[in-house]
């Protein structure tokens, strides 16, 4: 057999120990978060960059499909599975060097494997001023599989993708393709300037299947003299329209000394902060409008939370601050501009309150403590919880993993324009739709610009049931279609939806099969992934 004789090669060139059959594939990369099964040919984990050439070799020969993975934690989007059957995982996860670092740019080139912990930890010890390109996963998620999926965050370089300044990959003959000045023997320069030469072909290995990415170069943001977050509740939720006005307006007066907005309502601040209300909640029901606003009551949560964050130099904060508190004051309530350092003050203010209301206070500010270390450039696991707000809280100082953990969660994505009628119309939308199929709506608008927020809305159900399983993904599609009918697509998706966009035959999709086509005529690399 094809398979057979390419595992064997595999082995003879890697190991026996970097070399998994179908089973043990299965076992290892089987489970996902969204319920989504897939049979798996076999798996391979290189330890050396250099095998990716001839392994990618072996597969052309044989034609046996890879499918390439960073770390595997692609939580609610497939998590390390395909988005086809018969394919063999290539878990790049071991190649994790940290191959240049240029300390005077903040210009860093990473393997797949590097972690968002391990560029931090790298940093940390060099004592180096440059901030981490933070997300919500955490900290075992890797560098460059965030920015090929075009990831974003709230730290100053919020478009991840728009960090990369070059790339190096393996394409399905062997072949090694590099960005535009490399050819001239000037890596320097490909990891000064972002767009070469020429046709800019760095972007078609983002949310692509043209090639094995095995090295990218990243700029980071310069640590400011000031990192200072402000949040701020919005009491009456029919004031959403004009506060997206007013975000709005903060965004296009301080570009670069905001990093982001984030809107959060009731539901989604409640999934990382408390527990669930089990016990309060019938079954296959959701929260009641009565306990939902006794839980807000009881953790001072308001039916929306904004969260941003400015950067740069202590007056340049100082005099937007000012403008922003002029800004928001018409309609937001308990407006806070908070650091560290503000944070630890309020902390042994609140050892002297009363024992119920000290506790209450000293989780908010915790999770606060840890929103401000989000922020600026460390990452942790602030967001993960929410995966697990149906299955009970996790362990406290464990590295979080939604799959391994059996946490049911589908992540729908859509790009929202920042008008005040397309956010109403928007929110209603979601509203209705989980409501109908008994679903906590969990809502965040992050700005991408002062144009554009892309809203995260996390699908959370019971993995365990298969009624639970099939709510959800019917939740899912009905949400992806009414969205596409009203206006509101999605920046990413998982790999359950990549057939729905194959359906899409534009210019925009034929140009795309036909490069396919040419670059990867058998399908080798990451057969259906978008393309």
């Amino acid at each position: 057999m094809k398979l057979d004789s390419a595992l064997r090669e595999w082995t003879e060139l890697a190991g026996q120990s970097c070399v998994l059959n179908g089973e043990d594939a299965q076992t290892n990369y089987g489970r996902c978060t969204t319920g989504e099964s897939r049979r798996l040919a076999g798996a391979l984990r290189p330890f050396e960059c250099d095998h990716i050439i001839p392994i990618v070799k072996i597969a052309a020969q044989y034609k046996v499909p890879l499918y390439p993975v960073s770390t595997g934690h692609n939580w609610g989007y497939g998590t390390a599975l395909p988005p086809v059957d018969d394919c063999v995982i290539l878990d790049l996860s071991e190649l994790n060097r940290i191959v240049d670092f240029d300390a005077e740019t903040g210009v860093v080139t990473v393997e797949p494997g590097v972690t968002q912990g391990q560029l931090a930890k790298f940093l940390d010890q060099g004592e180096y001023p440059f901030m981490v390109p933070v997300t919500g996963a955490g900290p075992t998620c890797s560098i460059l599989g965030n920015a090929l999926e075009r990831g974003y965050g709230i730290t100053p370089h919020t478009d991840h993708f728009g960090a990369v300044l070059a790339i190096q990959a393996v394409l399905a003959d062997g072949s090694v393709y590099q960005s535009a000045h490399a050819g001239f023997g000037s890596e320097q320069l490909d990891r000064a300037f972002k767009w070469g030469i020429g046709p800019y072909l760095d972007g078609i290995f983002s949310q692509g299947n043209f090639g094995i990415v095995t090295q990218m170069s990243i700029a980071l943001a310069r640590r400011p003299e000031t990192v200072r977050s402000f949040l701020f509740g919005l009491k009456r939720p029919e004031q959403l329209g004009e506060l997206v006005i007013r975000v709005r307006e903060v965004i296009t007066r301080y570009p670069g000394i905001v990093g982001g907005i984030n809107l959060m309502n009731a539901h989604r601040v409640l999934a990382m902060t408390t527990s669930y209300p089990r016990e309060r909640v019938a079954t296959g029901e959701t929260i009641s409008p009565g306990v939902l606003h006794e839980l807000c009551q009881h953790n001072l949560v308001m039916p929306w939370t904004g969260f941003g964050t400015l950067y740069g130099s202590n007056g340049v904060v100082k005099a937007a601050q000012r403008e922003i508190r002029s800004i928001l004051s018409p309609l937001a309530v308990r407006l806070l501009f908070v650091d560290s350092r503000r944070v630890q003050m309020l902390l042994k203010i609140g050892r002297l309150l009363p024992h119920n209301l000290r506790s209450r206070l000293n989780q908010k500010l915790v999770m606060l403590e840890r929103s401000l270390q989000l922020v600026a450039g460390y990452p942790n696991q602030t967001a993960l919880p929410l995966c697990y707000w149906l299955k009970g809280k996790p362990q406290n100082d464990v590295l979080l993993d939604p799959a391994r953990d059996g946490c049911g969660l589908i992540w729908y994505a859509p790009l929202v324009p920042m008008k005040q009628e397309s956010v109403i119309r928007y929110v209603h939308m979601v509203s209705s739709i989980m409501n109908k199929y008994k679903l906590e709506p969990l809502m965040t608008l992050t700005s991408l610009s002062d144009r554009c927020f892309d809203s995260t809305v996390p699908l959370v159900f019971d993995l365990n049931s298969e009624t639970g399983r099939k709510n959800a993904e019917n939740c899912y599609w009905e949400l992806l279609e009414e969205g596409k009918r009203q206006g509101f697509l999605p920046y990413r998706v998982g790999i359950q939806t990549m057939k729905w966009l194959s359906q899409n035959d534009s210019p925009y999709w034929q140009v795309s099969r036909r490069i396919k086509n040419a670059l990867d005529p058998d399908a080798i690399i990451s057969p259906g992934r978008y393309v």
